[in-house]
């Protein structure tokens, strides 16, 4: 029997991919969409950048726990002691953790970002790889930038990692400048060179898509003996983004003779996590986006339809079923019982075991079903995160009660009454629009002059009365602030998410303290 190799997936949509303006999760999002991976079964997850933030902490220390023991958990560290700490203190609870150290490895890294020569920030490496196995045995170490580092310098740096102690060895294409036929000799050279030094040493690839061709440099990698890939959903990242893990995953298993590799990703939960990881930030796909995308199993030219009616295999290279694509849609209706819309609400992967609250969920969901008349899955994910939505009782945070809005060519005027501590407190404002104006009187109510940088609207499911999604972003003391809301009623989705957007502000503390809160109002 043919004997393929298996190739290891880990996921960085929530460390590498949250980096992305507005991309930015809570402790609950970060929880759920961990759930999903698990679900996929990627085979380790980075969960963060534990040092960054005393949040990020919370939310690897909260997956670690959580989905920690059956999915390897890592988090980002730099080399130093403080960072590899954070990462030892907020993954050691995982079955199995992984502690992940990254330092520059290019001249351009080496002398402009750390002003030191190259043997000292070598040195660092080492030093920091022999203190990470004082904490734990899995160590994995980036070498920053490799496709742009002289190879000798590159190899003596992974040479010394290695004796002091290093499990992995990832190389990232930092910036995307990679190409396939190059990156793939790099990648052939190092694996001879490591399987000599020690086989037991991983080797791994991590490329950016400055160029698009970061799922062809992740393919080319393992074609040359790489053994180990890290992707993001939706290829979501900084700049142009990751390497796709969906692309790369449907590439190694559809020309599965050509690769000789498998993954252990359940490959019919792919379209779920793309769908849930948009929700969760308000990013979209492209609609003509490979295995994600609206369109990537749409067929419109009559001679494209004509072969699909005989042989499907004409035009499709895979099925939709294989990425989860033809069993997400379920379309419910008022008439539709708590049978239905409990089977619909756990295959999207959510918990129904509360009977109170599920019963709360299916009367919000009678009532949303009167108002448009057929529900789907996106309508679902709606529903499921207002009703999950926490409060956190340590911040007292804005609640929009009411709110009215006159538009006209004169002077478009909102009043809008907002609760907090369970005050309520009243206001009206004019603007250049029916928004401005809503926006204006949510500002002078919580006396926060918030800079709206981004808004934008979405239709995220379908019909007369489909719900929209408002994204915006917020600026205040120069930090960006991101708030999502959605409803039927786009004018209220707009308000709500100003008020959700401020509340972001207060949570992460840019705000002072509660009774500034309470005194501005």
């Amino acid at each position: 029997m043919e004997r393929y190799r298996n190739i290891i997936v880990l996921d960085t949509t929530l460390r590498d991919g949250e980096q992305v303006p507005g991309a930015k999760l809570n402790v609950r999002q970060k929880l759920e969409f961990a759930q999903q991976l698990k679900r996929l079964r990627v085979d380790i997850i980075e969960a963060g950048f534990p040092a960054s933030s005393q949040g990020d902490f919370q939310a690897v220390q909260q997956i670690a726990r959580t989905v920690g023991d059956s999915v390897g958990i890592t988090a980002l560290a730099r080399a130093v002691k403080s960072d590899i700490d954070a990462v030892y203190e907020s993954i050691r609870e995982a079955e199995q953790p992984l502690i992940h150290i990254v330092l520059g490895a290019s001249n351009v890294h080496v002398e402009k970002k750390f002003n030191r020569s190259k043997d000292a920030v070598l040195q660092m490496g080492v030093d920091a790889v022999k203190y990470a196995k004082t904490l734990l045995p899995q160590v994995q170490y980036s070498t920053e930038d490799a496709s742009r580092a002289d190879f000798e310098y590159l190899w003596k740096t992974i040479e010394a990692v290695v004796k002091a102690g290093a499990t992995m060895i990832n190389i990232p294409d930092t910036v995307g400048y990679a190409e396939p036929e190059e990156f793939g000799h790099l990648i052939r050279r190092i694996h001879e060179r490591l399987k000599n030094l020690d086989d037991s040493v991983i080797l791994s690839v991590h490329c950016h898509n400055d160029l698009g061709l970061a799922t062809a440099n992740t393919l080319s990698a393992i074609k040359n003996g790489a053994e180990k890939i890290e992707c993001t959903i939706n290829g979501l990242g900084e700049r142009a983004g990751n390497a796709s893990l969906e692309e790369a995953v449907m590439a190694l298993k559809v020309r599965e003779g050509l690769y000789g590799c498998r993954t252990n990703i359940d490959t019919t939960e792919l379209i779920r996590t793309s769908r849930l990881l948009t929700h969760l930030t308000g990013l979209d796909v492209q609609v003509n986006k490979a295995i994600t995308g609206d369109n990537a199993f749409a067929h419109s030219s009559g001679i494209h339809q004509d072969g699909l009616l005989k042989d499907k295999q004409v035009y499709e290279i895979m099925s939709p079923e294989e990425v989860g694509a033809e069993s997400m849609e379920l379309i419910l209706t008022a008439r539709s019982g708590r049978h239905a819309v409990k089977h619909a609400v756990e295959k999207l992967g959510f918990d129904t075991s509360d009977t109170v609250g599920f019963e709360r969920l299916f009367q919000r969901f009678l009532t949303l079903a009167d108002a448009k008349k057929e529900v789907y899955d996106h309508d679902l994910y709606y529903l499921l995160s207002e009703h999950q939505e926490p409060s956190d009782a340590a911040h007292p945070l804005f609640e929009l009660t009411s709110f009215q809005v006159v538009t006209n060519d004169i002077c478009p005027t909102a009043t809008v009454t907002l609760k907090i501590n369970g005050q309520e407190r009243k206001g009206s404002a004019i603007g250049d629009g029916p928004i401005d104006a809503l926006y204006s009187a949510i500002k002078s109510l919580t006396g926060i002059d918030a800079k709206l940088t981004s808004y934008k609207i979405n239709s995220i499911s379908h019909g007369k009365e489909a719900i929209g999604r408002v994204n915006i972003q917020l600026e205040v003391g120069g930090k960006t602030y991101t708030g999502r809301a959605m409803d039927t009623d786009i004018i209220k989705a707009s308000g709500q998410a100003f008020v959700n957007g401020i509340n972001a502000m207060v949570l992460a503390g840019a705000i002072e303290n509660d009774s500034d809160i309470t005194n501005v109002m």
